[in-house]
C-alpha cells in the first residue's frame, strides 16, 4: 500500500485520465472504535492498485473488490462493515466498529472535471469542501459556507440530512525558526503527526545536512523565509532561538497572518521582554495573546526531545480544539 496518503484525489484523477479507471473510496459514517476517522479515503483503480486507508486494513479487501465492479458498472455504492472484536484486535484496536464508506467511480458518478476542481484547489492551497447529497444524488464543490467544518477539519453529515460534506484542507506545514537541538527532534515528530517542516536559521553552522537529516534546512533570514511561506490557516510557526534580532522580525509578520499557531520559545521573563517589544511596536493585547509563550503545553519538559513533545501536543490541542 503506497502510504503517501496525502496525493489520494491526486492520485485517483492521474489513473482516471490514464484510461487505468478509477474510484475514490470515503469514510462518510463511523460508529464505536472505528479504525479512521470520518472523510478518510482510498482510491482504488480499475487494476487493484491502492492508495489511501478506510480502516486498519480489516475492510480493504472487500472495498476494493466493490470499487472494481463499480468501475465497471458506473454506479455510486454505500458499505457498511462491521469490525469484530477479533478482527479489531489482529489491526491493533482494543475493540470493534463500525463504518461506512461511500464508493465513487470516477467519471461515470464523480465528474472528471469536478475532482480536477478539486485537485487544483488542493495544490493551491485552498480550502475546498466536496457536498454529496446521498438521497438527491447531487454534488458541489464549496470554498465556503463551512467554517467550523474547515477550522476542525471535521468532515460529516449536515445535521438532519443526508448531505455529506467532506473537506480537503491544505496540508498541514510548521516553519521552525531555530536548527537548535529542540529543531532536531521536533521535524521528525512533525512529520509523524501530518506536518511538512521546514527549518530556517541563517546560521550555517547550526542549519545543516548533517543535523537535519532528510530535512528540509533554509539558511534564510527568518523574516524573508516566514513571508515567502504566505502563513496560512494550515501553518504553524514555531520559534526557538529566543534571540530577539532572529525571532521578532518574523513573529511580526506571523501576528498579521491566519497563522493557526505561534508559539515562542524562551522563560516567562522572557516572553515579558517579547511582549514589551511587541507592544511598542503596535501590536495589541489581542494579537499578543496568539503567541504560545513560553512554547509547549507545562509537562515538566526538560530535555530537547521532552519539550518537543510539549510543542507537538500543544499544536495538536490547538488545530483541533481551538486556542485555550
Amino acid at each position: 500500500m503506497d502510504m503517501n496518503i496525502d496525493q489520494i484525489p491526486e492520485q485517483a484523477l492521474s489513473w482516471h485520465r490514464a484510461g487505468k479507471g478509477a474510484a475514490l473510496a470515503t469514510v462518510i459514517e463511523t460508529w464505536g472504535s472505528a479504525p479512521r476517522r470520518t472523510g478518510s479515503q482510498l482510491a482504488i483503480n480499475g487494476q487493484g492498485d491502492i492508495i489511501g486507508s478506510v480502516s486498519g486494513g480489516c475492510v480493504e479487501g472487500a472495498v476494493i473488490v466493490e470499487a472494481i465492479e463499480a468501475i465497471e458498472q458506473g454506479d455510486a455504492r454505500e458499505l457498511e462493515f462491521g469490525i469484530s472484536d477479533g478482527d479489531a484486535f489482529a489491526v491493533g484496536l482494543a475493540c470493534g466498529g463500525t463504518i461506512r464508506i461511500l464508493l465513487e467511480p470516477v467519471g461515470k458518478v464523480l465528474p472528471e472535471q469536478m475532482l480536477a476542481d478539486l485537485v487544483s484547489a488542493r495544490t493551491a492551497r485552498q480550502p475546498i469542501a466536496y457536498e454529496v447529497d446521498l438521497d438527491a444524488g447531487t454534488r458541489a464543490l464549496h470554498t465556503s459556507g463551512f467554517s467550523e467544518r474547515f477550522r476542525m477539519d471535521r468532515s460529516g453529515f449536515e445535521e438532519g440530512t443526508r448531505r455529506f460534506i467532506a473537506i480537503h484542507n491544505p496540508p498541514l506545514r510548521m516553519i521552525v525558526v531555530g536548527a537548535v537541538h529542540i529543531a532536531q527532534a521536533l521535524a521528525p515528530m512533525a512529520q509523524m503527526a501530518g506536518y511538512d517542516p521546514v527549518i530556517v536559521d541563517p546560521r550555517e553552522t547550526f542549519a545543516t545536512e548533517a543535523r537535519f537529516p532528510g530535512q528540509r534546512v533554509l539558511t534564510d533570514w527568518p523574516a524573508d523565509a516566514v513571508k515567502e511561506f504566505a502563513l496560512d490557516t494550515r501553518s504553524a510557526l514555531v520559534l526557538l532561538t529566543h534571540d530577539p534580532k532572529l525571532d521578532d522580525p518574523a513573529l511580526e509578520i506571523a501576528l498579521r497572518s491566519e497563522a493557526f499557531y505561534i508559539g515562542a520559545l524562551g522563560s516567562t521573563r522572557t516572553h515579558a521582554k517579547r511582549t514589551a517589544r511587541l507592544t511598542e511596536a503596535g501590536f495589541t493585547e489581542q494579537d499578543i495573546a496568539r503567541i504560545h509563550g513560553p512554547v509547549g503545553l507545562n509537562i515538566g519538559a526538560s530535555s530537547p526531545s521532552e519539550i518537543a513533545v510539549s510543542i507537538i501536543a500543544q499544536i495538536t490541542q490547538v488545530l483541533r480544539k481551538g486556542a485555550a
